[in-house]
């Protein structure tokens, strides 16, 4: 049991600190703004108020109970709300939309005081909450409805016991645990939000003002997540967090774990290692089960494995709401338009992650709104899912042209990798076929403004645009050479840096030159030292590195502009991605 619990903590942990809890930040820190500040230390002898020795403020449970609120909703409603649903005769997306109206409401007791005590009045008749903090346990009950982490192999588990009733003791612990670990860094801003309302001068002053903005924004919020614009920012960070869930998805203590969610169908499919660059050969593809409703296919019918044998097939496992499978999609896109004609057959699998994903017109509207145009399939029972052992969103299975699997990815990532084991199967099921160039270098929705150079991967397991000497050898301190005139929107290393499969890092002399066009670079840092970044015509600008992996600004201009650039790392500096805007 502790070693569940630890696993579920860590995996929560990491989703707790990952882009998908952005839109909950602004939210739970002006929750915790939202109960009473202390009053003025003093007591009254008729009109005069005589100063005693300040009272130190009374502790606030607002925040506690928020964060009490959405682990106890998220727990509940991840395992049974499927059940409750269904149990009641309510629409699949009813619990996110209740979580919205909760949350306008909440937002308009803010900037209506008479409508927020009208809202809490209800609870005044439970003796055990406190008048200081009424609805705050409800507020989070409602957030946990919207909260919809980053996918992982410990949230899989748990959606999958979920989603097939194999609900036991070890998945309570897992469950919650998740939550807890994925609540904790949202607990530290609802108590920031709490001192402030407490300790601030300026906030005590103006309270009303700033209970007003904070009803302001947490209904536009809710607009937001209604209309899923927060996509468009989550989409525009990078993944920071993905090398640790891939280590944790990879980790052997992890997946004995885990084990019993995946179960003990087509084993052969263990034959092959996730993100292997070398083919295998893992057993037959199972058949598609047990799916509701088919789109992109001719009358809505079924697609079927026996009826695509002949073509190479790339099984993608997906979530419309997933981050991680948003970003993923632009290279299926571009896959499809560049390898269909010759002969690859993309099939999306829609394995919902929550309640409200089950809905099919919620599905079609993200196929319709990503430009999808390959067979998808619901999964909204997790049965193809259980048959192909997933444990990620994304997974994609690469299957050849007599129906066997020969590969398979978790996560995001290792996209030219993924590309050229599609040709190299186009070619064994064809060899006279005439491949156009790789495409995965130009996607479309990598550049986002028209000329802006794509996002730049450093690492073994997904470098692109790397033009220099010296190769990725992962695991190995490699010797690189700059390149002394650096073509357009590409990079090259100089001096020795230690390459890894999410990063590289820097030993002695480690240096780094990008080409771009772009009004702004990010590029994304951990451990501890200094980049000194050198642009010809400018003053070099050095930038401190501290910590976890966290995106450092680079270049802040008005618009774009084509540069190169140069960099130079004191030793033990971890470089992940460079990204522009």
């Amino acid at each position: 049991m502790f070693t569940l619990a630890f696993i579920g903590l860590l995996g929560g942990l990491i989703t707790g600190v990952s882009p998908c809890v952005l839109p909950m930040l602004p939210i739970i820190f002006f929750a915790g703004t939202a109960g009473k500040a202390a009053a003025p230390a003093g007591r009254s002898e008729g009109d005069v108020l005589v100063a005693e020795a300040p009272v130190e403020p009374r502790r606030d449970l607002r925040p506690l109970k928020i964060i009490a609120g959405i682990v106890v909703s998220f727990s509940l409603f991840t395992l049974t709300g499927s059940v409750i649903l269904s149990a009641l005769g309510l629409p699949d997306d009813f619990l996110r939309w209740g979580g919205l109206t909760v949350l306008t409401l909440v937002g308009l007791g803010l900037i209506f005081p008479a409508l927020g005590h009208w809202i809490e009045k209800p609870f005044y008749r439970l003796p055990k909450i406190n008048r200081n903090n009424n609805g705050a346990f409800v507020l989070g009950l409602g957030l946990g409805t919207l909260y919809v982490p980053c996918a992982g192999p410990v949230l899989a588990a748990i959606t999958v016991a979920g989603a097939t009733g194999n609900i036991g003791w070890q998945t309570v612990v897992l469950t919650v645990s998740f939550a807890i670990g994925a609540a904790l860094p949202l607990l530290i801003f609802a108590s920031a939000g709490s001192r402030i309302s407490q300790r601030v001068k300026a906030y005590r002053d103006h309270a009303r003002g700033f209970r007003i903005g904070g009803g302001i924004v947490m209904i536009l919020l809710a607009v937001a997540l209604a209309f899923n614009i927060t996509d468009v920012i989550q989409r525009s960070l990078p993944s920071y967090t993905s090398g640790l869930e891939q280590k944790v998805a990879q980790n052997k203590t992890v997946q004995g774990a885990l084990a019993p969610a995946i179960g003990g169908a087509s084993a052969d499919l263990a034959k092959c290692t996730p993100g292997a660059a070398e083919l295998a050969s893992c057993g037959a593809a199972p058949e598609f089960r047990g799916t509701q409703k088919w789109f992109n296919t001719p009358g809505g019918q079924p697609a079927s494995i026996g009826a695509l044998k002949g073509k190479v097939v790339l099984v993608d496992f997906w979530a419309y709401s997933c981050i991680n499978c948003q970003r993923a999609t632009p290279h299926l896109l571009a896959w499809d338009k560049a390898y269909r004609s010759l002969g690859l057959e993309i099939v999306g699998i829609h394995s919902p992650e929550f309640a409200f994903e089950k809905s099919a017109a919620n599905v079609q509207s993200a196929v319709r709104k990503e430009g999808i145009r390959y067979p998808v399939g619901q999964d909204n029972d997790l049965a193809t899912w259980t048959a192909y052992r997933n444990q990620y969103w994304p997974a994609k299975y690469l299957i050849d042209a007599k129906g066997t699997v020969r590969a398979i990815n978790f996560g995001e990532g290792n996209y030219a990798q993924t590309e050229d084991q599609i040709r190299q199967l186009l070619k064994d099921a064809n060899p006279s076929v005439q491949l156009p160039a790789a495409v995965d270098g130009s996607v479309k929705a990598d550049v986002g403004v028209a000329g802006r150079t794509p996002e730049t991967y450093l690492a073994y397991s997904r470098s692109t645009n790397l033009n220099g000497s010296g190769k990725l050898t992962p695991n190995k301190n490699v010797a690189f050479g700059l390149n002394p005139s650096q073509p357009d929107d590409t990079y090259s290393l100089g001096g020795t840096w230690n390459v890894g499969t999410q990063s590289v890092t820097s030993t002695q002399g480690s240096q780094a030159r990008l080409n771009f066009n772009a009004s702004k670079v990010y590029h994304v840092l951990s451990g501890q030292g200094t980049v000194t970044v050198s642009i010809p015509g400018e003053p070099d600008k050095t930038i401190t590195v501290s910590g976890t992996p966290n995106a450092y600004q680079l270049v802040d201009k008005p618009t774009a502009e084509r540069k190169t650039m140069t960099l130079t790392y004191s030793p033990g500096i971890s470089a992940f991605t460079f990204s522009f805007g």
